[in-house]
């Protein structure tokens, strides 16, 4: 009978920090996490809702903020067929590159804008705009570039998403921030937009840190969660939590997503000129 193999040490503190602060944050690829943090997924699997629809619509696709078009790649790759036209958007130089490389065998076409530019592309251009997790929705400019009987299909963030995590760093925050992002307040601008929302669900789902250098990469990677994080910045906050997950286990924390459909009615979504 072979004989029990030791368990490796225990990593410490500036070897998990240090780990955290090197792991590359380009795209949307959560996959170093396994093992580190764990996250619920909502009930309605955006990907691959985005697969089913991607399937069934006739004409061009867009989605914005790809990040490294991974979600993209994901749907198309299990979409029963392709769209005639595929473009995506995305501002961060990296995810660019990455979003072209990754959505290269599918014929996307990957145009850098900036997140609160307008779409740089005609009216009534597209029969299906998708995003998850968009930093915000601009919905003049989504109604602007879809089509007559089009739809907006996206996952957003909701209202305190992950603020046990936020407010442990930040301290308490005001209650504006703590409900922006509402989703009724987002039927309400979509509807001002011009859109019709048809579906809108949201749930609250668990989330767990298992070690440190999970909650510093998430922290670099989500960078709008805690502005300007660094970890020199926030180095005995970071000993503090790092001895409380070593002491009492996952440090949980609640992501808030909603999932939104809007179609564009027959009228004319034009914005305001100037």
């Amino acid at each position: 009978m072979s004989q029990p193999q030791p368990r490796p040490p225990a990593r410490t503190f500036d070897e998990l920090l240090a780990e955290g602060a090197s792991v590359p944050t380009e795209g949307w690829d959560f996959s170093w996490f396994e093992g580190r943090a764990t996250e619920a997924r909502p009930s309605w699997g955006y990907a691959t809702t985005v697969a089913r629809r991607l399937g069934s619509v006739d004409g061009p696709v867009l989605d914005v903020q790809t990040g490294g078009g991974e979600v993209l790649a994901f749907a198309l790759g299990r979409a029963s067929r392709q769209p005639p036209l595929v473009a995506a958007t995305e501002g961060w130089p990296p995810n660019v590159r990455k979003a072209a490389h990754t959505l290269r065998p599918y014929g996307a076409t990957v145009v850098a804008a900036a997140e609160d530019a307008p779409l740089p592309f005609a009216d009534a251009s597209f029969s299906l705009v998708t995003s998850r997790h968009p930093v915000r929705p601009h919905w003049r400019e989504t109604a602007r570039v879809l089509r007559p009987g089009g739809a907006y299909l996206a996952q957003h963030v909701g209202p305190a998403s992950a603020f046990e995590l936020v407010e442990y760093f930040l301290g308490p925050l005001p209650e504006d921030s703590r409900t922006a992002r509402d989703p009724e307040r987002e039927r309400r601008d979509a509807e001002a937009a011009g859109l019709e929302v048809v579906d809108l669900r949201a749930e609250r789902l668990r989330m767990e840190f298992h070690d440190i250098a999970a909650v510093v990469h998430f922290l670099r990677k989500v960078v709008w969660l805690v502005p300007g994080f660094t970890v020199e910045a926030y180095r005995p906050r970071l000993r503090e939590l790092h001895e409380r997950i070593e002491g009492e286990g996952p440090f949980v924390a609640h992501s808030s997503r909603h999932l939104v459909e809007a179609r564009r009615s027959g009228r004319s979504a034009r914005g305001p000129r100037a």
